[in-house]
């Protein structure tokens, strides 16, 4: 029998007493239970922590550690950055032949791909911390008053893009494969509508918004 210790990680306290961002990680490690889980499964143990995810001594995710390593159970997380936005911790994991990583976000994920994944994200931090620094310094260089409504709309510009981004991401688990294995943009569309996928703003998928879609992960495609 499959047996999982489920995890999940709010940052600050008010997301923790609130139950913001819990809700939407149970919903996700329900739906991995339900429609990629082999059965019969067990839960043998379920921890939460409200702490950083730069924090990696988090007392929660010890005590779930320990138990999947005793109970030899997969430690069921939402989404790799619940576990932690360090590659190099999750690196250890991976290489701790004791630990086993299930991603509910990624059903199919193996240890290499999760540290494939896990150091692509870091990079996109990264990138996306630099490119908000480049852009503020710039506006500041124009001599344009930063805080208050400006700085709020940069900001929410900023969040808007970071949102696409990610949204990016997700699709390109099914776009991408599909346009490696020769699909043209409209035959992608029409896979999927096919399949029940939304397009950003709702409707139907066209070639043009495939194309955005790689471009915006892409931008060489």
């Amino acid at each position: 029998m499959k047996r999982y210790v489920i995890y999940c990680r709010v940052s600050t306290k008010e997301q923790g007493k609130s139950g913001l961002g819990l809700e939407a990680q149970r919903r996700d490690i329900d739906l991995y239970l339900q429609n990629f889980s082999s059965v019969p499964y067990e839960i043998v143990g379920e921890f939460v922590d409200v702490l950083s995810g730069r924090d990696n001594d988090r007392p929660e995710l010890q005590a779930a550690l320990a138990l999947v390593k005793s109970s030899k159970a997969e430690l069921l997380m939402a989404k790799l950055d619940r576990l932690s936005r360090k590659v190099s911790f999750i690196a250890s994991l991976i290489e701790d032949k004791s630990v086993a990583l299930r991603v509910a976000s990624m059903p199919y994920a193996d240890k290499f791909q999760l540290h494939i994944y896990a150091a692509l994200a870091e990079q996109e931090r990264d990138f996306i911390s630099a490119r908000t620094k480049a852009a503020l310094q710039a506006a500041k260089e124009r001599g344009v008053k930063l805080g208050g409504l400006r700085d709020k709309t940069m900001k929410r510009n900023v969040a808007i893009q970071q949102k696409a981004d990610r949204e990016a991401e997700k699709l390109m688990k099914v776009i991408g494969p599909l346009r490696r294995a020769g699909h043209t943009l409209a035959s992608i569309a029409n896979t999927l509508n096919q399949n029940g996928v939304s397009a950003a703003r709702g409707g139907a998928w066209s070639a043009k918004q495939v194309s955005r879609v790689l471009e915006r992960v892409e931008p060489t495609v």
